[in-house]
């Protein structure tokens, strides 16, 4: 597994704990994150907020299928389960596309997220 592909399951698995200090850490200031058909946030500020926003969401269950790197670019992959702060359990897919600003040490600039209602089983 490459150096950045185990940086982003690291960050994706910040994401699963809540963990808004590293997450905050591996981000640049001007960061973009468009929620494909919800929202498009701009700034480290804006994007603080809407993590604030999943505060009593907890993790249940998270499953990385892929990861993939090149260049500036990069995709995960894979599956989550949630209880959200009202105890409703939900599941989904996703996928987030990942742009740095650069290549060693690099912070990510641009985040796109796709995401899919599972049905359960």
């Amino acid at each position: 597994m490459t150096a950045r592909a185990k940086f982003l399951n690291r960050f994706n698995n910040a994401f699963a704990k809540g963990d808004t200090h590293y997450i905050a850490e591996q981000l640049t200031d001007d960061i973009v994150w468009e929620m494909v058909g919800e929202f498009n946030i701009q700034g480290k500020e804006a994007f603080q907020d809407s993590l604030r926003e999943m505060e009593g969401v907890e993790t249940l269950d998270m499953q990385i299928l892929n990861t993939i790197t090149h260049g500036r670019t990069a995709a995960v992959n894979g599956t989550m389960k949630i209880k959200e702060a009202s105890g409703e359990v939900k599941s989904f897919g996703f996928c987030d596309v990942y742009e740095f600003n650069g290549f060693k040490n690099a912070k990510i600039k641009k985040m796109t997220s796709y995401v899919s209602p599972l049905k359960e089983h």
